[in-house]
């Protein structure tokens, strides 16, 4: 292929007299390196002179691989980012959807991993993630912030699939019409085992009422591979007003969108739920508090504030690092008292408030497993000591 013809065929003004272009043709199989050039430009169809009704189609040309491309993809992907050979999604040709993940190979596309569906006659929704490499931790395992990062983009994909997501992050229509949002106001985490890196993990989410003016959503994740319960979680939500950042009473129109997907069932039974207060830190009570947090442009998310999940990070600086080292996180209460904007700088406190971890002397806890470690924590403005997070959490020992 000449360098005038590449040139017209990259600006896309060429036109050819006969069905294929024979010498473009020829060209692209010759000269390959010509044709990825033309194809990452975004050469995708021709136009054929003397017969305007002949629907546009594509060249196939070898490029590096063992079969026939299009010339608009580039080691098997379009130019615009779309992928063409990727492993099969769940489609309703997709006679078997719980066979999705075991599909998906060491070649195939992680992506197409990430399929989210509805089970349970529609109440519960269940997603399923790979454990990336920037999601874990020294000892090669997810984290609790990974654990909440994935919980959070459940709950969001539920709401988007059910159909009720309006314009805001998380609303429903109602809701974006009045401009109204979901708040955190308490969640609780029990992990048995955390994953590891390449691990895959099967998320269930439900909503139930709260109260008259809230929604419990809670969470199970499962290994995939087992079908283990490996972590269990709860929270509360309540609406705040998105420009007054007031809270706010579930209108009932709002009520009417989401009643049809509450779920009377309880992933953490009521006797094994930590709901006892959180004791308040003060700088006399607080054995650790480190000073100078400060939130980044990338903390806030797509409501102007910090991202719930992001104060976990900052609680646990006040942590010892030995602890961190030595002990696993395996159950988290946090309770949000207020926003946190970018201008705040932080303060954490943390105080140990049990350390025995005798079973023989302690009194009978909740989950069944006495924790080697408890800790309380507080999250507070630097300026004016006002709370934002109080939160109590639980450590075992990695050796036991």
């Amino acid at each position: 292929m000449n360098a005038s013809l590449s040139m017209k065929i990259m600006a896309g003004t060429c036109d050819f007299p006969a069905w294929p272009p024979c010498e473009a043709v020829a060209g692209a199989r010759g000269e390959k390196s010509n044709v990825v050039v033309m194809a990452k430009v975004g050469l995708c169809s021709w136009r054929c002179r003397g017969n305007a009704s002949r629907p546009p189609q594509k060249l196939l040309v070898t490029a590096g691989m063992d079969r026939d491309q299009m010339v608009g993809m580039i080691n098997g992907k379009k130019i615009n980012g779309i992928y063409i050979n990727e492993a099969p999604l769940y489609t309703a040709a997709t006679s078997n959807p719980d066979k999705l993940v075991k599909e998906c190979g060491a070649d195939s596309l992680p992506h197409a991993c990430l399929v989210g569906r509805f089970v349970d006659n529609r109440f519960v929704y269940r997603q399923t993630f790979i454990i990336r490499s920037y999601e874990i931790g020294p000892d090669k395992t997810a984290t609790m912030e990974t654990l909440m990062n994935l919980l959070q983009e459940t709950a969001l994909n539920h709401v988007t699939s059910s159909g009720l997501a309006g314009n805001g992050f998380g609303a429903t229509r109602e809701m974006s019409l009045r401009k109204l949002i979901w708040v955190v106001t308490r969640i609780h985490v029990q992990v048995q085992r955390y994953s590891s890196w390449g691990d895959v993990v099967e998320i269930d989410t439900w909503v139930d009422a709260a109260g008259k003016n809230g929604m419990r959503r809670d969470w199970i994740i499962r290994d995939y591979n087992t079908q283990e319960i490996i972590t269990r979680a709860t929270s509360t939500w309540v609406i705040m007003n998105r420009d007054t950042r007031r809270l706010s009473k579930i209108p009932d129109q709002v009520r009417q969108e989401v009643i049809p997907f509450y779920l009377n069932k309880l992933a953490i039974p009521t006797e094994e739920n930590d709901t006892d207060k959180i004791d308040k830190l003060t700088d006399a009570t607080a054995g650790r508090i480190r000073s100078g947090l400060a939130p980044r442009w990338n903390d806030m998310d797509a409501n102007q504030h910090v991202n719930n999940v992001k104060y976990i990070g900052w609680i646990l600086e006040s942590v010892p690092i030995n602890v961190l080292g030595a002990h696993s996180l395996t159950s988290m209460t946090l309770e949000y008292r207020r926003e946190c904007r970018q201008s705040n700088l932080l303060e954490s406190l943390t105080s140990t408030t049990a350390s025995s971890g005798d079973s023989d002397t302690d009194p009978p806890h909740k989950t069944g497993r006495c924790p080697d470690l408890e800790y309380t924590h507080l999250l507070r403005m630097q300026a004016d000591k006002a709370e934002i997070v109080r939160a109590r959490t639980e450590w075992h020992s990695k050796t036991k």
